[in-house]
């Protein structure tokens, strides 16, 4: 820089010195020594390219590519965060969806079991009520109907009922602790199901005879069994004591007794096979 202000200098210098003296050869001398000395000037002039400027240009465009790659990078890696968040917070969502559908199905089936439980048991009352109703007999209704004094003073009209009961009670008898169905014992002696069944009532009610209930032909009825059968005079009709020779030697532990006497024997006989036929 200072050989060039030294050069200008000159230039000037010797420019003013040309017009002073006026002369045209002296001026092309000494434009020919200025363009020689420009030419040197040239020649020797350094390049002034500054050291060190494309090394700092690029180093500053790699800080500034890593510096974009970075925020570049940062911003990848905050969308992946974002993204993996959301997809968290969806998953939870989801959970959630999931145990409240669970629990939601839970008590709706509980709810289920419940009513049909519920509804289970309604059947089973209901069948059992139904059970009972088919099993209830028009004896048990009538026993619902009527008071104790209604069925004890049962009368049959224009029936001897002392001798009717005497009656039902040699027959029950005669079977024993095997009964006899109601049924049957109704159609011997030519009665309704209506009276039969009050008969019975007033029968049981007056000790005479127990009823059991039982199954039959897919009804429920009852056999009628004997607890005593009543004395009367038609029972000690024709028996052989009453006109026995050796009454007075009868005894039980003697030779003559009422336990082997062939009288007695004989008569018992011949009163069960009355009793039957009729």
């Amino acid at each position: 820089m200072h050989k060039n202000s030294d050069f200008m200098a000159e230039k000037k210098s010797d420019l003013g010195n040309s017009s002073t003296e006026g002369t045209a050869d002296e001026i092309k001398m000494k434009l020919s020594r200025l363009k020689a000395k420009l030419k040197d000037s040239k020649r020797k002039k350094p390049v002034t390219t500054p050291k060190s400027t494309p090394k700092k240009i690029k180093s500053a465009t790699k800080a500034k590519e890593a510096k974009k790659k970075e925020i570049k990078k940062q911003a990848e890696a905050k969308k992946q965060e974002a993204k993996k968040q959301a997809e968290a917070k969806k998953k939870e969502v989801k959970k959630k969806q999931a145990k409240k559908q669970a629990e939601a199905k839970k008590k709706q089936a509980k709810k289920q079991a419940e009513a049909k439980k519920q509804e289970a048991k309604k059947q089973a009352e209901a069948k059992k009520q139904a059970e009972e109703e088919a099993q209830r007999t028009y004896e048990e209704e009538l026993e619902e109907q009527l008071t104790e004094e209604q069925i004890t003073d049962f009368q049959i009209h224009k029936t001897d009922m002392d001798k009717l009961i005497n009656h039902v009670c040699e027959i029950v008898a005669t079977y024993g602790n095997n009964g006899i169905h109601q049924s049957d014992l109704w159609k011997k002696l030519k009665l309704t199901s209506r009276d039969g069944s009050r008969l019975a009532l007033k029968l049981e009610r007056m000790g005479l005879i127990t009823r059991e209930k039982i199954l039959l032909k897919g009804r429920w009825t009852y056999k009628l069994i004997i607890i005593k059968s009543p004395i009367g005079t038609d029972s000690l009709s024709g028996a052989p004591c009453l006109v026995c020779p050796v009454e007075s030697k009868c005894s039980l532990d003697g030779d003559i007794s009422p336990k082997t006497c062939q009288f007695i024997e004989d008569w018992v006989l011949i009163e069960l096979k009355t009793k039957k036929s009729k």
